[in-house]
């Protein structure tokens, strides 16, 4: 399975945007856009000069492609299938974006971040209706039941994720268990639902991918 194997904290300078790829390292002082570090680049002016539409789309969609730690190809395929769904293209996208497994594992505090998650998954130490799922992309549904399997529990990196949920809770489209890891998908979210990634203009990918 092909994936990004380069130094992630260079996105976040490259978007001038915290995109959580590093977990807890993303909240500390140690954090690059914490730091104020410049976008990579060998001319500063340059980033400051007034860019086109097509580079503002751009970004945009290299942002959230990188938030939820996808290549191009998959990530157009999911664009392409939001397309293709009935109601507004962007809030479609998010919409599957969020059902992904990985992503899900991620918003329970099973992981501190996406890539984490993602790790747990292939690794096979989830669980969705009882069956052991390693497919990151797997699409929940409604009343789906995701778990830590019963030989993963005592996972010191599970437990040290699970810190944030009594700091932030899940998500209002979930429910979680924190003492069985165990957590039930309610519905499917919204778009107002994803309050941490506000910023993001789903409708200038939308006009990207539209050119």
């Amino acid at each position: 399975m092909a994936r990004y194997t380069g130094p992630v904290c260079r996105m976040c300078r490259t978007e001038q945007r915290k995109l959580m790829l590093k977990g807890d390292r993303c909240k500390s002082d140690k954090c690059a856009i914490s730091k104020k570090r410049a976008a990579p680049g060998k001319d500063p002016k340059g980033r400051m000069a007034k860019r086109s539409d097509y580079a503002i789309q751009l970004r945009e969609k290299q942002k959230l492609k990188r938030i939820y730690g996808m290549l191009e190809k998959q990530f157009k395929l999911f664009f392409e299938r939001a397309q293709r769904m009935p109601g507004i293209t962007g809030e479609n996208l998010f919409l599957l974006l969020e059902r992904r497994l990985d992503n899900v594992v991620y918003r329970l505090r099973f992981a501190s971040s996406r890539s984490e998650a993602r790790q747990i998954v292939l690794h096979g130490h989830i669980l969705v209706n009882g069956k052991c799922i390693n497919i990151p992309s797997y699409l929940i549904k409604t009343e789906d039941s995701i778990e830590v399997k019963d030989t993963s529990k005592n996972f010191a990196l599970v437990k040290d994720a699970l810190k944030e949920y009594g700091k932030s809770g899940v998500m209002p489209w979930l429910q979680l268990d924190p003492d069985a890891l165990k957590g039930k998908v309610l519905a499917f979210p919204r778009r107002s639902d994803i309050t941490d990634l506000s910023d993001v203009k789903e409708q200038m990918i939308v006009e990207y991918y539209s050119k």
